[in-house]
C-alpha cells in the first residue's frame, strides 16, 4: 500500500436537512430553531451513518489487496449490516464476527445480513477484547483458506474513518451557516470525532449510548490526527442517556421515539438515535439549547434496529392512538 487513501463513493450525498417545526415549538423552541441532517437517507443497505465511515476504511482495505471484509459489533449492528452492503456492492466477501450464540429466530439488522450474503460467526465469547480477539482468529482461519481478509474494527471507528464526518460537518455547514450545536450519537466514537474536527468542540453535543467504557477519551483519540488542538476535556458529551445499559430502553429514549414520530413523523432508533434525541432534549430543558439556537439532529440511521430490539414490541403495544 502506497500513497494517500482516496475514499470510496458509496453513499448518496449531500445528505438533505430537514426543518422540525412541530417538534421545535413542542420543546420550546422557535418553529425554525430544530433542523434534521438526514444521515439515514444515505443510500446502500438502508442507510445511516457508518457509510461516511466505510468510504474510507474500505478503500484502505481495497489498497491493501483485501478480497474479504471482516468486522465485529453486537448482533444488531449496523455497522456490521452496512460492512456487508459494501461487500456485496463491490463483489467482496464479508464475514461479521459477533459475540454469544445465535437467537433462535433472525430478526431486525440479522434479516438483512442474510439477504446482503454476509456470513455470520457467532463466537460464544462476550466482552470487547474477546470479541476482538476472535475476530483476529477469524481472519487468520481465512488467510490459511487463502482468502485476503481485512479487519474493520468495531463500529468501522479508527482515525481514517473520521475523516468521513469530518466531511459530514463541511456539507453542514454548507447547508446551515449559522449553526450553533449540532447533536450526534456517541457510540464508537469517530462520527462525533469527525464532526468535532469540522465543526469544533463547541458546537458538537455528542450522546453518549453506552457503547464503550471511555467515550470521551475515544473520540479525543481520533480528533487527535485531524485537529491537534482539541482536548479531551474541550469535548461536550452527555453521558446522562445511557440508563441500564447499551441494551437497555430507557424511558428518555422512548419519549423521544415517540415524540420524534407522532411530531414529525421520523422514525428513530432505540439505541443511537433516541438517546441522542433525548439528549437534545435534555439540553434544551437544562438551558444549554434556547430558543433562537439553531441546533441540527444528526439522525444516523439503524431503522432496522427498531425491529431487532426485544423491548419495543412491548413499548409499541403500550401505546394509545392519536398525538
Amino acid at each position: 500500500m502506497s500513497g494517500p487513501i482516496v475514499p470510496l463513493t458509496l453513499g448518496t450525498w449531500p445528505t438533505p436537512v430537514e426543518p422540525m417545526p412541530r417538534l421545535a415549538t413542542a420543546l420550546g423552541l422557535g418553529r425554525d430553531d430544530l433542523l434534521i441532517k438526514r444521515d439515514d437517507l444515505t443510500g446502500l443497505g438502508g442507510g445511516g451513518n457508518k457509510i461516511r465511515k466505510l468510504e474510507w476504511t474500505v478503500a484502505e482495505a481495497l489498497a491493501g489487496d483485501a478480497d474479504t471484509l471482516v468486522t465485529t459489533g453486537a448482533p444488531q449492528s449496523n455497522h456490521a449490516r452496512l460492512t456487508a452492503a459494501t461487500a456485496a456492492r463491490l463483489g467482496l466477501r464479508a464475514v461479521l464476527v459477533f459475540p454469544g450464540a445465535p437467537a433462535t429466530a433472525r430478526t431486525g439488522n440479522l434479516v438483512l445480513d442474510a439477504f446482503l450474503g454476509a456470513e455470520i460467526v457467532f463466537t460464544g465469547v462476550q466482552g470487547r477484547q474477546a470479541l476482538a480477539d476472535a475476530a483476529t482468529r477469524v481472519c487468520d482461519r481465512l488467510r490459511s483458506e487463502g482468502a485476503r481478509p481485512a479487519l474493520i474494527p468495531f463500529g468501522g471507528s479508527t482515525a481514517l474513518a473520521a475523516r468521513g464526518y469530518a466531511r459530514c460537518g463541511e456539507e453542514l455547514l454548507a447547508q446551515v451557516p449559522h449553526l450553533r450545536t449540532a447533536v450526534v450519537a456517541l457510540g464508537s466514537g469517530a462520527t462525533m470525532a469527525g464532526l468535532v474536527a469540522s465543526l469544533g468542540p463547541d458546537r458538537t453535543l455528542g450522546v453518549d449510548v453506552g457503547a464503550v467504557d471511555d467515550p470521551r477519551q475515544r473520540v479525543a483519540g481520533f480528533v487527535t490526527p485531524l485537529s491537534p488542538e482539541v482536548r479531551a476535556e474541550d469535548l461536550r458529551v452527555d453521558r446522562d442517556q445511557v440508563g441500564n445499559g447499551y441494551a437497555s430502553l430507557t424511558a428518555t429514549a422512548q419519549e423521544a421515539l415517540t415524540l420524534v414520530a407522532r411530531l414529525e413523523g421520523i422514525i428513530l432508533d432505540p439505541t443511537y438515535t433516541g438517546r441522542a434525541m433525548a439528549g437534545l432534549i435534555a439540553a434544551i430543558r437544562r438551558g444549554e439549547i434556547a430558543p433562537g439556537h439553531t441546533t441540527v439532529f444528526i439522525h444516523t440511521g439503524g431503522l432496522p434496529g427498531v425491529f431487532g430490539h426485544p423491548d419495543i414490541p412491548a413499548y409499541a403495544e403500550s401505546l394509545p392512538p392519536g398525538r
